[in-house]
């Protein structure tokens, strides 16, 4: 199917614009540690079920399972708690800001590690597209104080959940090019890779007890998990390494990197936010990177 990549890249955004709105009221309620592990092993579940169900046929080289499983505790547990520290310390407009770099460094391994190369109309639709997501991003504001100390430290823990996040879909665009593997398939090993490691050390640190109790007294944000979980590591992922398996690294990486810009509608109709002309001229620019990258 032509555009299949950038198709799916451009889906991966869409959820992971809907997880984000959900993982959003969740970590209020639940806490970023509990969240993040919960929603790994949501996916993992939902994931072995669709396998099973759908019969679908795991046939995957020791080194295919590999790199999958490296792509996934690199990019979902390194990269991911790096972000949500972040989030933390200087709050999602500047870790968004920052993320931007991420399709940068992706298109770059991408070139050293695999031989990809972009042309100069994809180098543009690039570059056009992460200024609109930049507009965008850099629109919306947010009051917070802290220590240059912290400031450092948040600034630093972007950086690395951009490389995370880059190094990760080199990684696991390694295992595609060895041959073919379900979408489903893929994910189920990354995000169950992510489980086995992340959740002994969320429970050493006493940061994972109690957990069934906690979301059995809350409803709410067992719904909203569940609901994030099925966007966010499920769909998400599963259409994030479609993506990256039938395109470039860097293309995929930088439309799926517009989630700031899918999330305006919902921003708007569901928060009841007004939007700015500036976020409108970003969402535009942005768009018109896409047009780029799917001409080019």
């Amino acid at each position: 199917m032509p555009l299949l990549g950038e198709l799916s890249a451009l889906l991966t955004a869409c959820c992971w614009s809907g997880s984000a709105l959900a993982f959003s009221a969740a970590t209020a309620r639940v806490g970023p540690i509990r969240l993040n592990v919960t929603r790994l092993i949501l996916a993992s579940v939902l994931l072995f079920v669709t396998v099973v169900i759908a019969g679908i046929e795991v046939r995957l080289s020791s080194s295919q399972l590999q790199n999958l499983a490296i792509s996934g505790v690199i990019g979902l547990v390194l990269g991911d708690s790096f972000l949500f520290k972040s989030y933390e310390y200087i709050g999602a407009r500047l870790t968004m800001l920052i993320a931007s770099i991420a399709p940068a460094i992706s298109a770059l391994l991408a070139y050293i590690l695999l031989g990809e190369v972009l042309s100069w109309l994809g180098g543009l639709g690039m570059a056009v597209t992460l200024f609109g997501v930049s507009i965008v991003v850099l629109e919306r504001r947010e009051s917070f104080s802290l220590s240059k100390r912290h400031f450092g430290i948040g600034i630093l823990c972007a950086v690395l959940a951009s490389v995370g996040q880059g190094v990760g879909l080199v990684i696991a665009k390694m295992a595609f090019l060895e041959g073919t593997i379900n979408g489903f398939v893929a994910s189920l090993v990354r995000i169950a890779s992510a489980v086995v490691v992340i959740l002994p050390l969320a429970k050493l640190a006493g940061r994972y007890d109690n957990t069934f109790q906690v979301y059995l007294k809350d409803r709410r944000a067992l719904g909203l998990t569940l609901l994030g979980a099925v966007l966010g590591p499920y769909l998400g992922i599963t259409l994030s390494l479609v993506a990256i398996s039938h395109t470039k690294v860097g293309i995929a990486a930088t439309l799926m990197a517009t989630v700031p810009i899918m999330m305006l509608p919902l921003v708007k109709y569901v928060q009841k936010e007004i939007l700015s002309w500036k976020a409108i001229v970003g969402a535009f620019v942005a768009v018109g990177g896409v047009a780029i990258l799917f001409l080019r």
